[in-house]
């Protein structure tokens, strides 16, 4: 059984009421929505930019409550939080080290883009402690983690990347996406920065885009000096539809995990399918380690099929399961990595990493679990030899 302790006990009231803002004009029972982009610059300093307008202080004070975390600020995307959190930490000149599997748009990310400003950077199996000791430098400033990973659900045990980046003093960010609060909080485990697609599980379904980043006030305010430049804010409106949606985040999570794990261990007996990868099942890799350091598995899966299937062929043949690039939202959705998240990727590189051609992801929803297992088997039938 995953970790349950204590600090995942209350989530459901937080994800309702911390950060709500109050209606003391009206008395209205949720939060109002304040989109004025302009505000009297006598009598204050509020500006959409300078992240600090109500609807964003509010929905931020939220997401800080479910990660534990002292601050936390929105973008307006997953990789906005990304960019932001890493060129505010690095300059010209340092290191980073990357965990060897990562959402493909962060790969791209540091590939492209890492090498304008002179910020080296090294990939490598970060649970494998003398591969990590290796590649740290006199110039290395940060590691960077993804747990669950994208698409291999990979776990990283991040007590140990903790320890690591403390004793070595680097600053530890990981991406906790594929987790969300509810299943895991990985500043209680020593992480110094906690960062999500806000546009995943926090959003939940599909129709907006954002992104946080999460860590002590001090760190926070360092990101927010870059942030302020580079301006990858959300609009209010987007801020409060994030709020709304985060209201139900426990209940949406809790429901994807069983329903992923009932269809992990189907797929996992299938004939034709030849691998999964899941988090929740005992064959998994890092089972134990996912069992100590989070609380529920995830509602993430993935799984290869036997190479006489046609991937394309398989999702299109699907009935409730929608082809889609994102992922995380109530309805179930499945992908194929080598055309989506990872196709700017080297192809022999990817194929080396695991992701093969025939792998998909698969976002698992809220839909009744005896409806998707026969979306899936029908599927795989009809297209097995």
């Amino acid at each position: 059984m995953p970790n349950n302790n204590n600090n995942n006990n209350n989530k459901s009231t937080k994800c309702v009421h911390s950060g709500n803002l109050v209606d003391d004009k009206y008395y209205g029972n949720i939060s109002p929505i304040y989109p004025s982009i302009t505000y009297d610059f006598i009598k204050s300093d509020v500006y959409p930019r300078y992240f600090n307008t109500p609807n964003q202080i509010g929905v931020c004070k939220k997401i800080s409550d479910l990660e534990n975390a002292e601050l936390s600020l929105l973008f307006g995307s997953g990789l906005g939080a990304i960019a932001t959190t890493m060129l505010s930490l690095l300059k010209q000149g340092d290191h980073v080290i990357l965990q060897d599997s990562l959402y493909g748009g962060t790969i791209n990310l540091v590939n492209t883009e890492f090498k304008k400003f002179g910020i080296e950077h090294s990939y490598v199996d970060v649970n494998d402690r003398k591969k990590l000791d290796s590649s740290l430098k006199k110039n290395s400033k940060v590691i960077y983690v993804e747990s669950p990973s994208n698409p291999l659900l990979n776990i990283v045990d991040l007590s140990s990347i903790s320890d690591f980046a403390k004793s070595n003093g680097l600053v530890s960010v990981i991406d906790n996406t594929f987790a969300s609060p509810i299943n895991q909080n990985p500043i209680d485990l020593g992480i110094d920065l906690v960062i999500h697609s806000a546009t995943k599980y926090l959003g939940g379904h599909s129709d907006i885009l954002a992104g946080s980043v999460s860590g002590s006030k001090e760190k926070i305010e360092v990101i927010k000096s870059s942030g302020l430049n580079f301006g990858s804010n959300i609009s209010e409106y987007t801020a409060w539809m994030l709020e709304r949606s985060i209201k139900t985040l426990k209940i949406r999570v809790n429901a994807q995990n069983d329903n992923a794990l009932n269809l992990a261990k189907f797929l996992s007996e299938h004939n034709f399918v030849s691998k999964v990868f899941y988090p929740g099942l005992e064959n998994h890799k890092n089972h134990d380690i996912a069992k100590i350091q989070m609380h529920g598995f995830g509602g993430m899966l993935s799984f290869e099929l036997n190479s006489s299937i046609d991937p394309i062929k398989f999702v299109s043949d699907l009935k409730i399961i929608k082809p889609t690039m994102s992922l995380a939202g109530v309805e179930s959705t499945i992908t194929s990595p080598a055309l989506s998240s990872h196709k700017k990727m080297n192809p022999d590189i990817r194929r080396g990493l695991g992701i093969s051609d025939n792998l998909l992801r698969f976002s698992v929803g809220i839909e009744d679990f005896e409806d998707l297992m026969l979306d899936l088997d029908n599927s795989l039938t009809k297209n097995g030899k």
